[in-house]
């Protein structure tokens, strides 16, 4: 699978073969923008394609053929919804994983513990969450992952070992900080798409329609619309044969 180590080399090949065909035989440096562009759109595909194990293995679904699916949650924890979608859960009996960002926490401390006291996962999403977090440095990324893993540990005395980033975006220093501190990136196959304009029906249809053994799907705990989704998602589930079980169960790894 290519990735970003032999992406890069090959693009130095490249050059490097085109420097010598411009030094032997005079062609028009022109030609250099096709590794250029090529490598280019290799980097912008890989950093937002969490799927695509560029630059670091991410989990984003198991090769299971048992009908088993797990539910996660990003952006909490929210004093509103994120309670709405504890209560739905308990009334579906069906655990979940949920990213918290560190700069919600504050605050919300008892929601933290209702999430882990009900037998769900807590995982990290970093402190700020802020919109030009890819371009921090490897001590920026691991003071972010290292404050929210701080704030929680104080609260539930555990230590997350589950980390999604930002947008599902992945980069050489998040990365770096990542395998430094001893994350495991989990991603999702299953994108509700559920914090834009669409319509609650196209989302529920949106994800239901894609729900296979083994799949992640990606929720938000920030909205009215997600609650709606979430419970008809569990209907399907239910309906249809399949179990929702933990991250950890499906994936076979440990959240702590």
């Amino acid at each position: 699978m290519l990735n970003f180590k032999t992406a890069s080399i090959c693009f130095f090949i490249e050059c490097a073969a085109l420097s010598l065909l411009v030094y032997f035989f005079d062609i028009c440096l022109w030609w250099f923008l096709i590794p250029v562009i090529s490598y280019k759109a290799l980097i912008i595909y890989g950093s937002a394609r969490i799927q695509s194990n560029f630059y670091v293995k991410t989990i984003c679904n198991s090769t299971t053929e048992e009908k088993k699916i797990a539910i996660t949650f990003d952006d909490g924890p929210n004093s509103e919804y994120t309670k709405k979608a504890l209560d739905v859960l308990v009334e579906y009996n069906a655990p979940a994983t949920f990213f918290v960002i560190g700069k919600n926490i504050q605050g919300k401390e008892d929601l933290i513990k209702q999430i882990d006291a009900a037998g769900h996962t807590i995982g990290n999403h970093t402190f700020s969450h802020s919109f030009l977090i890819d371009f921090k440095s490897k001590n920026g990324f691991m003071y972010e992952l290292n404050t929210t893993s701080d704030m929680v540990y104080a609260i539930i005395k555990k230590r997350m070992k589950l980390f999604r980033p930002p947008y599902g975006v992945t980069t050489p220093n998040l990365a770096s900080a990542s395998k430094a501190l001893n994350y495991d990136i989990i991603g999702w196959n299953i994108r509700s798409l559920d914090t834009t304009s669409d319509s609650e029906e196209k989302i529920t249809s949106r994800v239901i329609s894609q729900i296979k053994p083994g799949a992640v799907i990606l929720f938000h705990d920030t909205s009215e619309k997600t609650i709606k989704v979430l419970k008809q998602t569990l209907n399907f589930a239910a309906e249809n044969g399949f179990k929702v079980v933990s991250i950890e169960e499906l994936l076979r790894i440990k959240a702590y």
